[in-house]
């Protein structure tokens, strides 16, 4: 079960507004990142939330890989994103696949600032033993 686990808090985007509202606008997009780095798309569902009192809505895509998962969430009011990519390593390793999806994503929303973290999750030895 060992793979890679990648997020970013994203600050102040630059993006277009749409990015940050349109979930079908956004969903396509998660995928369009997912499939042109090499991973294979199974599922997905993308979700645009109600404006409030304090705002517009955001949005949250998600994305099922065959090699796990990405999901995006926007808050608009902050121009802010979440981003979180996960890819299994069982059979092949996939990390490269996944630097390069949030490499994507972060260069579509623009932040002026971005906090990346990167987690390597399980372990090789752990699976043989």
């Amino acid at each position: 079960m060992h793979g890679l686990h990648l997020t970013a808090d994203l600050h102040d985007c630059r993006c277009a507004a749409h990015w940050l509202l349109d979930g079908e606008a956004l969903g396509a997009a998660c995928v369009d990142a997912a499939e042109s780095a090499g991973l294979q798309v199974v599922g997905e569902l993308f979700h645009a939330f109600p404006a409030t009192s304090q705002g517009p809505g955001g949005v949250t895509a998600t994305v099922l890989l065959a090699e796990s998962h990405l999901c995006v969430h926007t808050w608009p009011e902050q121009r802010g994103v979440t981003l979180d990519v996960y890819v299994c390593n069982f059979g092949g390793d996939h990390s490269a696949k996944a630097r390069a999806v949030m490499e994507s994503l972060e260069t579509l929303f623009k932040p002026q600032h971005a906090e990346r973290h990167a987690l390597q999750r399980g372990s090789i030895e752990a699976e043989t033993a």
